[in-house]
């Protein structure tokens, strides 16, 4: 579905990504793995075309990514939960969720599914999204990125800052969209709930994957996360 190859990029003159080089298939769970500001971040924004690349390729059911504007990509059928959120802050929920809605592809999320997988979300419905807790701004994070029927999804930093009770809920959902067959490309830092959703993973490690392998092979030699993932 998506291949990545070699992907270099730059802030200015600072090259910050140097071989990025991982794959994802139909239906899979990818997880990026890395210390802070080991590339991660600068990976998903490269891939959505936030961030120009210098180098390499992205190629997702054969249409090269590289060089093409966000709106593009998202046509494409990669559907993004970024850092921080950034929902819509004076928009309802219910008007955050429509404002991304669209049914290029099979029209599997509408604002019913949306609800049904995060029941927090109807009883703040009219609400304003910066009248929302971080939990609910992130669950409608995802439903956002959801209503645009996404082939891929990707999630940066999808637990970041939340209590353990809705990090539990973030993750059931997360399970719950593997189960139906979403493909998802994930950043998180808690490696224990990863480790039981994703199928594989690749450590970035200054701006290159130094590492790829399954769930079971990363549980399997401690070594691994000992050296690429504990500060």
């Amino acid at each position: 579905m998506l291949s990545v190859e070699h992907l270099q990029a730059a802030y200015g003159p600072a090259q910050v990504l140097f071989d990025i080089t991982f794959r994802i298939g139909a239906g899979e769970v990818v997880a990026l793995l890395g210390r802070n500001g080991m590339g991660k971040t600068t990976t998903i924004r490269t891939i959505m075309g936030l961030l120009p690349a210098c180098g390499g390729s992205a190629v997702f059911e054969s249409v090269s990514l590289l060089g093409l504007p966000p709106y593009r990509i998202a046509q494409a059928g990669l559907g993004l939960v970024p850092e921080g959120r950034q929902i819509f802050p004076t928009l309802t929920v219910e008007e955050n969720l429509i404002a991304t809605a669209a049914s290029r592809f099979a029209l599997r999320w509408t604002l019913d599914r949306v609800y049904d997988l995060f029941p927090q979300l109807v009883q703040r419905r009219s609400h304003m999204g910066n009248q929302l807790s971080g939990g609910e701004q992130q669950m409608l994070a995802i439903g956002r990125a959801l209503m645009t029927n996404p082939k891929l999804l990707i999630l940066d930093e999808a637990t970041e800052g939340l209590a353990p009770l809705l990090r539990h809920q973030i993750w059931t959902s997360l399970r719950r969209l593997k189960e139906e067959g979403q493909a998802v490309l994930i950043v998180d830092k808690h490696l224990d709930a990863i480790v039981k959703l994703a199928d594989r993973h690749a450590i970035i490690e200054k701006g290159q994957v130094v590492w790829t392998g399954t769930s079971e092979t990363l549980t399997a030699d401690p070594s691994i996360a000992q050296r690429y993932l504990q500060v």
